[in-house]
């Protein structure tokens, strides 16, 4: 779990630097991290009941994420609404980092 860790906060940092470097040419560089999320992908961890109860039980929003949850904040972030948005990473993972 340390790599895991360690290469979130990486990416986290990545972001910063990118988004101070990238925002004098206009582009702004956010980051979403997905909590635990039913995709094809994960679905050997949640298509087993005892595990995905004991993973949601660990979510303070007591349930896994579901795909159109996550593509929800790239899309707050990709509208000219967002504009003056950028260095920052949301965690959209139901309030995990929280715990």
């Amino acid at each position: 779990m340390a790599a895991y860790g360690y290469s979130k906060a990486a990416l986290k940092m990545l972001t910063r630097c990118m988004a101070r470097e990238w925002a004098p040419y206009g582009i702004r560089v956010s980051a979403v991290g997905p909590g635990l999320t039913r995709t094809d992908f994960s679905k050997p961890i949640w298509s087993n009941p005892d595990i995905a109860r004991h993973l949601a039980s660990m979510i303070p929003m007591g349930r896994l994420a579901k795909p159109a949850e996550i593509v929800g904040s790239v899309l707050f972030l990709a509208p000219d609404a967002a504009n003056f948005i950028t260095g920052h990473s949301i965690y959209a993972d139901g309030g995990a980092l929280t715990t």
